[in-house]
């Protein structure tokens, strides 16, 4: 479980997590590594826990016995990889790599709208800021199942699709796989058996999610699947959208005993997996939730975090779950926060705007970095330059992230990397403040209140951001200014 990241390495007691039921608002795959080189897989889902520091697993469909595959976690990660999640040598589009994104949830929320979409995109431009991925969020369409938009709030979609390409983005939008009930979409996927039913009584069935009760497509049936396809393919045909982002589709959805499938043999994951598929038909894609699925080309983003250091602690860890699970091409929530209530009736005087930027810092050297509330109307204009000089950090280091999101494709190693899985044995096993980005560099952000950190260096001659040389291995102490992100070049 990626979001399981920040309590890895698993110790002590832990509850019992089935992954056919849950998948805490993130991705799941059926794998558990050992930094001692072994590995656990299961092509079904199974639970686990911890009890008083043993392992426990429960599966209904076999028994799970480890695998030894070398002594190291990059030993079991990397066999794991190949003999369960080969690579498939595709990318998502390379803009993700190379520039900032923007999203529109935390400033609109369910107010989607022409105007203020406009509005946003003029400031990313008035205030420096890179242009790249810009993502509009819920409630652009007229209804669930449905893809046009309101035509109240965007009088002229493609116009506005029109101007903000003009301006250097690529635009998606946010889709999901429900359906209003009683609408004329929900009709027609009613009449050609493209939905999800009742077990009992044979008729669509409505599941509860956190924007409603609706009926949803049963992608298990390549019909209904491809017909969704054509949906959002005349999307953009018509708006000029470059690709959506592909939101629920998670695993408690449809983990019920009343719900019929096509496939009679698919359960709650695979529903779940079914959802993901859509995505490799469009380059520009983004998911939160998702059952294995690793090594394809899908952009996967951190469940929504509130805005808190508590939340800011937990990027790194999670990320480097998320890269150790096979997903190498992954975006760390939202700058600042993606859950939006913790923006609620917060006066825009009271921001912490320490923490937007030190969120903003740990997001400049991961694979993706993405915007959402906009640092322009919440930080003054010193923070506000911290900020835009950590978008424009990204920016230069697009080349090397690009490159390493290339090697992934083909040896599915992840871009971001744990302290553990690059030297080994090290004593790195419990670091989770600190990352390696590829080979080259390690980063060390501040993800806590204050100027001062520990970094610990591994073997190695090592050259800081600053210009200083250490020798490893070593722990040193350092002064971390609010400009600064700490990060160390491997040398030698």
């Amino acid at each position: 479980m990626v979001a399981l990241g920040s309590r890895m390495p698993f110790e002590g007691n832990l509850r019992l997590f089935d992954l056919s039921a849950e998948n805490l608002n993130n991705q799941n795959v059926p794998l558990l590594l050992s930094s001692e080189g072994r590995y656990i897989w299961s092509d079904k889902p199974f639970a686990f826990k911890m009890e008083e520091g043993e392992l426990r697993l429960y599966s209904d469909y076999e028994k799970l016995e480890p695998i030894l595959a070398g002594r190291t976690l990059r030993d079991a990660y990397r066999a794991a990889c190949q003999a369960h999640f080969p690579p498939s040598g595709e990318l998502p589009d390379s803009l993700f790599f190379s520039m900032p994104q923007y999203n529109t949830w935390i400033e609109l929320m369910y107010d989607q709208n022409e105007a203020d979409i406009l509005a946003y995109a003029d400031n990313v431009l008035k205030n420096g800021f890179p242009t790249g991925v810009f993502m509009v969020d819920d409630n652009w369409q007229k209804y669930y199942g449905n893809f046009d938009f309101k035509p109240d709030r965007f009088p002229d979609a493609k116009g506005m699709i029109d101007r903000l390409h003009k301006q250097g983005f690529k635009i998606m939008v946010w889709v999901c796989p429900f359906v209003s009930p009683d609408s004329p979409e929900f009709r027609e996927l009613q009449a050609k058996g493209y939905l999800i039913k009742n077990k009992k009584s044979g008729a669509p069935a409505i599941i509860a999610w956190w924007n409603g009760y609706s009926a949803c497509y049963d992608l298990s049936n390549p019909a209904a699947a491809e017909h969704l396809k054509q949906q959002l393919r005349g999307v953009q045909e018509r708006y000029g959208v470059d690709g959506f982002k592909f939101d629920a589709g998670d695993i408690g959805h449809y983990h019920n005993p009343d719900l019929a499938f096509y496939d009679s043999t698919a359960t709650s994951v695979d529903m779940c997996r079914y959802w993901a598929k859509i995505g490799l038909d469009f380059p520009f894609n983004e998911y939160r939730a998702g059952w294995q699925m690793g090594g394809e080309a899908l952009v996967q983003r951190l469940g929504d975090k509130d805005y808190s250091w508590d939340a800011v602690r937990l990027l790194i860890p999670d990320m480097l779950a998320a890269g150790l699970l096979g997903y190498a091409y992954a975006c760390p929530d939202l700058i600042g926060g993606g859950q939006f209530a913790s923006f609620l009736n917060i006066d825009p005087a009271q921001f912490d705007q320490e923490l937007i930027v030190r969120s903003c810092q740990v997001h400049a050297m991961m694979p993706m970095m993405q915007f959402s509330v906009a640092p322009w109307r919440i930080l003054d204009a010193k923070h506000l330059a911290i900020c835009l000089q950590y978008a424009r950090l990204h920016e230069q280091m697009g080349p090397y992230i690009l490159e390493l999101a290339r090697h992934a494709a083909q040896t599915g190693e992840p871009i971001v990397r744990h302290m553990e899985y690059a030297f080994p044995h090290q004593g790195f096993l419990h670091c989770k403040d600190q990352f390696m980005l590829g080979d080259t560099y390690l980063v060390a952000p501040m993800v806590t209140k204050g100027n001062t950190r520990e970094v610990k260096l591994p073997a190695g001659e090592w050259l800081s951001d600053t210009g200083e040389k250490f020798k490893g291995p070593q722990t040193i102490q350092i002064d971390v200014p609010l400009e600064r992100l700490p990060y160390f070049q491997k040398i030698r």
